[in-house]
């Protein structure tokens, strides 16, 4: 080797790419994460305000957040309550599920930086 030519480590040359390469998969689950947290709200807050089931856009809601909630459904049971015009409802599988897919996201997010950063 040429005593002349400086060697460039190869961390150095990797480094970037490598952040950058954590950055957009981290940015991917969290994206996920914050579309799945909204369904996941936006049903909460609906339930608890007795929104109207038969309306195009709460309908879609709950059919779409049903899948999400569906595996937390039987460890607390529903809370109901009456009000003068409408049900107000209490599901906490709905917050088991937001704590618990946002335990996963995190999970996720902390081994692709595991697996990305500690190849080199």
């Amino acid at each position: 080797m040429r005593e002349d030519i400086e060697e460039t480590p190869r961390e150095e040359k990797a480094a970037p790419a490598t952040r950058t390469g954590v950055f957009q998969a981290n940015y991917i689950v969290y994206y996920i994460l914050g579309i799945i947290e909204s369904l996941l709200i936006l049903r909460l807050i609906f339930k608890i305000l007795g929104a109207n089931a038969e309306s195009g856009f709460v309908s879609f809601i709950y059919t779409i957040s049903e899948f999400f909630i569906a595996p937390f459904t039987a460890i607390f049971p529903v809370a109901t309550g009456q009000g003068v015009a409408t049900v107000s409802v209490l599901e906490p599988a709905v917050i088991v599920a937001m704590v618990v897919y946002g335990l996963i996201a995190w999970g996720v997010s902390a081994l692709i930086k595991a697996l990305i950063v500690g190849r080199e």
